[in-house]
C-alpha cells in the first residue's frame, strides 16, 4: 500500500484534540444515564431462530448479530457447512420498498426561457412527488464450507438496472484464531455505524452526509477543468480490496485493516494507486445501561488529477499526478434503557489540487489551500417496543479552511436533520414487513450556482419495506 506523508498544522491538531475531548464528554454524559432485538430471513430459516435473535430493529444488528457476522455467519454448532443444510433450504433474500415520496430543492439553476440554453440562468425550487419503487436487493450469504463464508448482493435502482453492491469470500478463524480473518472482494468497510444497515430511506435522509462530503469547489466550481474519471470517495460505500480483521469471542474488541482499490467501489474505473483503512473498537457493560461501544477509524487515499487522452477523450486507467486525502475520527454506540445513541466525529483533509479541482500538471489558483473540515452526527433510536422504533438524526459539517482563501468561511457548511418511525406488523423467519415513514431536511450554505445562496433540500417518504 502506498502511504504518503501528510502534514497537519498546529491548528488542525488543536481542533482534532478539542473535538476528541468533546466527543468523550458527550459519551460520559450519556453513560451517566439494555439492549433488545430482526439477520436476513435466510439465516433465520437456516438456524430456526427468530429474526430478533440478531436484530434490534431490522436491519440494525444487536451484539449477537454482530458476533454471528464476525464469525462468518456461523453459530459454531458443528453444522454450519452447507453439507448439513436441508436440500429445500434456499439462502436468498429479496428486499424492496414500494413507496410514496416527495423531494424538493431550492435555488436550483434553470434556463430563464425553458428549452433555450442560451437564455440567462435563474434559480427555482424544484419539487417532485408521486408513487415509486426503491431498487431491489437480492442477497445471498452464508458458508461455502466450515470457516469459508461469502456474500453476493446484486442490487438494482428503481428502473431495474443492476450492479453488484457486494461480492466477497472470507476465510475465517485462520490458524484457529478469531483474530485472523481475511476477506477478499467488494465489501463494506468495518464502520461501527453502518450506512448499509441504518434505518433511513429517503433521498436526503438515506445517506450519512458526512460519509460522502467533499469541499464545494471540488464538486462545483472546478478550476482548470474537471477529471471526469475520478470516482471521488464515500466512507460509507462498499469498496474493492482485501481485509484482515479479528475479534474477541464476544466481539467486544474488534479491529480491521484493509487495502483497497482507489476507485470507490466502481467497476472498470481507473486505479492508479491504493487506499488504506483501519478501525478498532471496544465494548463494555455498564450496569443498568447495557453494552457501550467506542472506537476510532482512519482512511488514507490518493486520487489522480490528470488523465491521458486520445482525441480529447480521457483514457480509462491512465490517471497520473495523484494527490492525497484522508478522513479520521471517533465513533460510539451508547445505550440507556430503550434509547440508544450513535455518535460520530470526523476530521477531513484534501490536497489543494483535489480541493480546487485543479489538474496536477498546472499551477494552483491564487490563494489555493488544502481544505479541511470537521463534522459529526448524533443519531437516536427509541425502541418503544419490539414492533415500533422511532429514529432521529442531527448532522453538522463545518469547514475550518476553504480551498480558496477568497471563499466565504462558511461555504459548503452543512446542517441535516432526519426524523422517522418504523412499525413492524410481523417479522418471521420466512419474511418481514415494516411500515416506514420519514422526513429529512438538509441545508448547504452558499452553494447555489447562480446567486451563491443557501440550498435547502427536503424529503418525505412513506413506504412498505419488506424482505422475503
Amino acid at each position: 500500500m502506498k502511504f504518503c506523508s501528510l502534514w497537519i498544522g498546529k491548528r488542525s491538531i488543536f481542533r482534532f484534540g478539542a473535538a476528541t475531548v468533546l466527543f468523550f464528554q458527550v459519551y460520559l454524559a450519556f453513560a451517566a444515564l439494555n439492549q433488545p432485538a430482526y439477520a436476513i430471513p435466510a439465516f433465520a430459516r437456516k438456524y430456526n431462530l427468530p429474526c430478533s435473535a440478531c436484530h434490534e430493529a431490522w436491519p440494525k444488528l444487536n451484539n449477537f448479530g454482530q458476533v454471528f457476522r464476525d464469525n462468518g455467519y456461523q453459530l459454531d454448532n458443528g453444522k454450519d457447512s452447507p453439507i448439513w443444510q436441508s436440500p429445500t433450504y434456499w439462502p436468498v433474500t429479496f428486499r424492496i420498498t414500494p413507496q410514496w415520496h416527495r423531494n424538493s430543492s431550492s435555488n436550483q439553476k434553470v434556463d430563464s426561457i425553458p428549452g433555450n440554453a442560451t437564455s440567462p440562468p435563474i434559480e427555482k425550487t424544484i419539487t417532485s412527488h408521486g408513487f415509486d419503487l426503491s431498487g431491489v436487493d437480492i442477497w445471498t450469504a452464508g458458508t461455502l464450507y466450515k470457516n469459508i463464508s461469502f456474500s453476493v448482493l446484486p442490487s438494482s435502482d428503481s428502473s431495474g438496472s443492476f450492479h453488484f453492491e457486494n461480492a466477497w469470500v472470507r476465510f475465517d478463524n485462520l490458524l484457529g484464531s478469531r483474530w485472523a480473518n481475511v476477506k477478499f472482494g467488494k465489501f463494506e468497510l468495518d464502520n461501527m455505524i453502518s450506512e448499509k444497515r441504518f434505518l433511513f430511506l429517503s433521498a436526503d435522509g438515506g445517506v450519512y452526509q458526512l460519509y460522502h462530503f467533499l469541499p464545494t469547489r471540488e464538486t462545483t466550481f472546478v478550476s482548470g477543468g474537471a477529471n471526469p474519471l475520478n470516482p471521488g470517495f464515500g466512507l460509507g460505500d462498499n469498496q474493492f480490496g482485501v481485509e484482515l480483521a479479528g475479534h474477541s469471542p464476544n466481539s467486544y474488541t474488534r479491529y480491521s485493516l484493509a487495502l483497497l482499490s482507489s476507485n470507490d467501489g466502481n467497476v472498470s474505473v481507473p486505479n492508479s494507486s491504493y487506499d488504506g483503512f483501519a478501525s478498532v473498537s471496544h465494548a463494555f457493560e455498564i450496569n443498568g445501561l447495557g453494552l457501550e461501544r467506542i472506537g476510532a477509524y482512519a482512511y488514507f487515499g490518493e486520487r489522480p488529477t490528470n488523465f491521458n487522452t486520445a482525441g480529447g477523450t480521457p483514457i480509462t486507467g491512465a490517471g497520473s499526478n495523484n494527490k492525497s486525502f484522508y478522513r479520521a475520527g471517533l465513533n460510539s454506540v451508547l445505550y440507556a434503557g430503550p434509547l440508544d445513541f450513535s455518535l460520530l466525529y470526523l476530521h477531513g483533509w484534501e490536497n489543494a489540487f483535489l480541493g480546487t479541482g485543479t489538474p496536477g500538471s498546472v499551477a494552483l489558483p491564487t490563494g489555493a489551500n488544502a481544505p479541511t473540515w470537521n463534522g459529526g452526527f448524533v443519531e437516536t433510536h427509541y425502541t418503544y417496543n419490539p414492533k415500533l422504533i422511532f429514529v432521529q438524526r442531527n448532522e453538522f459539517i463545518r469547514m475550518s479552511r476553504q480551498a480558496l482563501a477568497s471563499d466565504p468561511s462558511d461555504l459548503g457548511n452543512l446542517d441535516a436533520y432526519s426524523f422517522g418511525a418504523r412499525w413492524y406488523p410481523f417479522m418471521f423467519s420466512r419474511a418481514g414487513l415494516a411500515w416506514h415513514s420519514e422526513y429529512a431536511i438538509v441545508k448547504s450554505a452558499k452553494t447555489s450556482q447562480v446567486s451563491g445562496r443557501d440550498v435547502w433540500s427536503s424529503s418525505v417518504l412513506f413506504g412498505l419495506d419488506f424482505a422475503f
